[in-house]
């Protein structure tokens, strides 16, 4: 889901732009940065969080900064799923917490999630956002910091991983989803 929410930020708003943080986004469960209500961030630096960490409130606030409410952006990541081709998706939120809507529960396949990654690996950003191994961020106040560590693990084990995210919720388990590239070809 967080691949999904990186990609639509990256389309949709610019990344020196900043992001205030609202009591939704602040209160969201683990895992999270702790970001507090009224704080301003750079876009960047939370897509850094989202995608590092997978903080659960810098989900959140990029969607409500993307598209105005949690739900609206759930409303673009269907369409934009669509437009992958993905055909067994549904997003209700953009932390891929377990949740459901009037449409469904919040869901997709292995097969999808392919096809959203395989998408995402041809913005340079993306890459460069998913390839970081570690990275300080702080907010646009300089009173907020935060040391963020890559828990993708087989960037460094294997050579060839150019991009992948971790997940877990108890509905799906553990997760992941990697993009590999061996010679001229690229496996998502």
């Amino acid at each position: 889901t967080k691949i999904m929410t990186c990609i639509l930020a990256l389309e949709n708003a610019g990344l020196d732009t900043e992001v205030g943080i609202s009591d939704r986004a602040a209160t969201m469960p683990e895992v999270k940065l702790h970001v507090r209500e009224g704080e301003k961030y750079r876009l960047e630096d939370l897509l850094y969080s989202l995608m590092l960490e997978s903080h659960n409130d810098t989900a959140a606030a990029i969607a409500e900064h993307v598209a105005g409410s949690v739900e609206a952006f759930a409303d673009l990541m269907n369409e934009r799923a669509a437009e992958f081709g993905c055909q067994n998706t549904h997003f209700v939120t953009p932390n891929g917490l377990d949740r459901s809507d009037k449409k469904g529960e919040h869901q997709t396949t292995a097969y999808d999630l392919s096809l959203i990654m395989a998408a995402c690996i041809q913005n340079d950003k993306f890459l460069e956002i998913t390839e970081t191994a570690s990275k300080t961020i702080s907010s646009i106040d300089g009173t907020f910091q935060a040391a963020l560590n890559n828990h993708n693990a087989l960037l460094s084990m294997l050579d060839g991983v150019i991009s992948g995210k971790t997940g877990f919720t108890a509905k799906a388990g553990y997760c992941y989803v990697g993009a590999y590239r061996q010679n001229d070809r690229t496996y998502t």
